[in-house]
């Protein structure tokens, strides 16, 4: 077995500077958490009033996750298995996910089947063997991240979105269960006004009682939604065994940190038109990354009719868009989205609403399981503007960014430029130019 000398001095290299690069943003994020407590008139907190007990800790699971990179990285896998052996151990995290999945999901019908008397015997077995696909998974996923964050940085490297031949910051991500995310939006506009990570294991009982008394005691629209990837440092990344989507969702979050680093990602929550452009430009980058990471180093996953828009954008778009095809999904909700917008602009309240929810019956009766679709609904999904059509209806911020990305000669340039910019006037001028 050949030896990459240079990449493992590369790797030492890397070390230093991410020590660097993890205090500073530390730094940041104490800078960021550590403030006074709040006024009872903000809006955030009185969101906060009904979610503290549920709310996801992020502080803690940095740490936890933070000490796994460090741990992974002082093995220095990427440089010391050849290309074989590295999709070999890619593989067999992918497999074990896939069991773990599983097995979870036998647990969870066990626990919600009232015939099932005696639960703590009935899933004996099938605790048993989750335990054991655990432990094999504590093993490999180190490996496998750190496999598959070499790749992505390859890529990131040879299409110029790097200093020195490094990311800044670098490409670190865990995959974990993820936090389910609250929002709110106002009910006579669609905007997303609070966005409350909670925790992983909310029922959906819990979902619905919760999204209830936010709901009657703020009179706003709110939801709590599913996410596929949270751009804290390490990234979160949702378990998944679909790679293409996985490779999208660590280049997507990767592109998060860097723009916060840059004035369009410190602008994050400035305006909603500076939201959907950070996350639009994420989701193009995390498309485009993704893409070309599979066609380098996983050629045969590459689906048959590639396109880099047909690849899932976060957040967690609704299962098998093209699966119907007799129903267009984007095109249908597009619909759903202007005309709401229109009866909302009239100031038509209630009728927007039943006009949504009778909507929600006709996606229902083509096989999406849509729990709600209102103004928060819209004011998340949105914001990810990187295909036409959609819940973003005619919003347009995503168009002008695409636009952008068209008229850029590469990847690099395209986000060079938008990552300085801190308004959508901006953008606009950027494109018209």
């Amino acid at each position: 077995m050949l030896i990459d000398w240079q990449g493992i001095i590369s790797y030492m290299i890397q070390r230093i500077l991410r020590g660097l690069e993890i205090t500073a943003i530390l730094f940041i994020l104490i800078l960021n958490t550590g403030y006074s407590a709040p006024s009872p008139a903000d809006k955030i907190e009185k969101v906060r009033a009904y979610t503290r007990n549920a709310e996801f800790n992020f502080i803690a699971w940095m740490s936890n996750a933070a000490l796994i990179k460090l741990r992974s990285d002082s093995v220095g896998a990427p440089y010391i298995l050849d290309r074989e052996k590295q999709k070999q151990i890619v593989t067999e995290y992918l497999r074990v996910t896939q069991s773990i999945l599983e097995k979870e999901y036998a647990l969870e019908q066990i626990y919600a089947d009232a015939t099932v008397t005696d639960k703590e015997s009935a899933s004996k077995a099938v605790r048993a063997d989750l335990a054991k696909l655990q432990t094999r998974q504590n093993k490999i996923a180190p490996f496998a991240e750190s496999i598959l964050q070499e790749q992505v940085t390859t890529i990131l490297a040879e299409n110029g979105l790097t200093s020195a031949g490094q990311p800044l910051p670098n490409v670190w991500y865990h995959s974990t269960p993820l936090p389910m995310a609250l929002i709110i939006s106002p009910r006579d506009h669609i905007e997303q006004s609070a966005n409350i990570s909670l925790e992983t294991d909310v029922t959906v009982d819990a979902q619905a009682a919760l999204e209830s008394r936010v709901d009657q005691g703020l009179n706003v629209s709110s939801l709590v939604v599913p996410i596929g990837g949270v751009g804290v440092y390490p990234t979160m990344v949702m378990r998944s065994t679909d790679l293409n989507w996985v490779l999208t969702v660590i280049a997507h979050e990767w592109a998060h940190n860097y723009l916060t680093w840059h004035p369009l990602g410190f602008s994050y929550m400035n305006t909603p038109q500076l939201r959907t452009m950070n996350e639009t430009t994420a989701a193009i980058v995390g498309n485009e990354v993704g893409a070309l990471v599979i066609e380098r180093f996983y050629p045969e996953l590459k689906p048959a009719a590639f396109s880099p828009t047909t690849l899932i954008s976060l957040p967690l778009n609704q299962p098998a868009d093209y699966a119907h095809e007799t129903f267009d999904f984007r095109a249908a909700m597009h619909e759903t989205r202007v005309h709401a917008d229109e009866l909302l602009a009239q100031g038509k309240i209630d009728e927007a609403e039943k006009y949504m929810e009778a909507r929600r019956a006709i996606f229902l009766k083509n096989g999406y399981l849509l729990r709600k679709i209102n103004q928060a609904y819209f004011a998340f999904y949105g914001a990810y503007a990187d295909t036409p059509g959609g819940a973003a209806g005619q919003d347009p911020v995503g168009p002008a960014v695409r636009a952008l990305r068209e008229q850029s000669a590469s990847l690099a340039d395209f986000i060079s430029a938008i990552s300085w910019m801190t308004s959508f006037e901006e953008l606009q001028q950027a494109v018209r130019q």
